[in-house]
């Protein structure tokens, strides 16, 4: 009889892993003093964070979740949490040619180089033109209330260079993503006591 039991053992081995880097990424990327480090090193630790991120994202029982994140939140969030996430992470995994958030673009031409059709490309076919998403998002630390937009490109041909920063500006848009991937993540979390 085969034992079903999640988490199995490899899976524990890389969900300790990739936790406590995903925890350790969010905790600096949630401070001030993050905000003051070079764009570099920023860029970097964001980088970590969506790749980490989108890997966890493999793992059967947060894809059930992003499933309910669907049918119970507010419209768009499930997109946010799973496609767009994996769009920038894919963006910045398949084109490494940047230092910083605000440099980061892409463009058809270039998403498309070696195949057409590929994630990239089809988020950006998918979401051409759709109306921004406006969310607000609290600091427990500061207590305060953030508001920020992601824009969606208006059109996505041939010449036009999108990029990430027009998508979801770094320091509010970063807090934001931090947070809502931490919401995805904690539901796996088993609290001791």
């Amino acid at each position: 009889m085969e034992n079903n039991t999640r988490p199995n053992k490899a899976e524990e081995m890389f969900l300790n892993l990739a936790y406590n880097r995903f925890y350790d990424l969010y905790e600096e990327i949630m401070e001030d003093s993050f905000w003051d480090k070079d764009s570099y090193y920023r860029f970097t630790k964001i980088n970590s964070m969506f790749t980490v991120y989108a890997e966890l994202l493999n793992y059967e029982p947060l894809k059930h979740v992003i499933k309910i994140i669907e049918l119970k939140r507010p419209p768009m969030e499930s997109n946010i949490a799973k496609e767009l996430f994996k769009f920038i992470r894919n963006t910045m995994a398949h084109f490494p040619f940047f230092d910083s958030w605000n440099e980061v673009y892409v463009n058809k031409e270039i998403i498309n180089w070696y195949k057409k059709g590929m994630m990239i490309d089809k988020f950006l076919i998918s979401y051409e033109g759709k109306e921004e998403v406006k969310y607000r998002f609290w600091h427990s630390k500061k207590k305060s209330m953030t508001y920020l937009s992601i824009k969606f490109p208006t059109s996505y041909t041939a010449g036009e260079n999108i990029y990430l920063k027009d998508i979801l500006n770094e320091k509010e848009g970063i807090e934001f993503a931090s947070i809502l991937m931490k919401k995805v993540l904690d539901t796996q979390v088993i609290e001791n006591s």
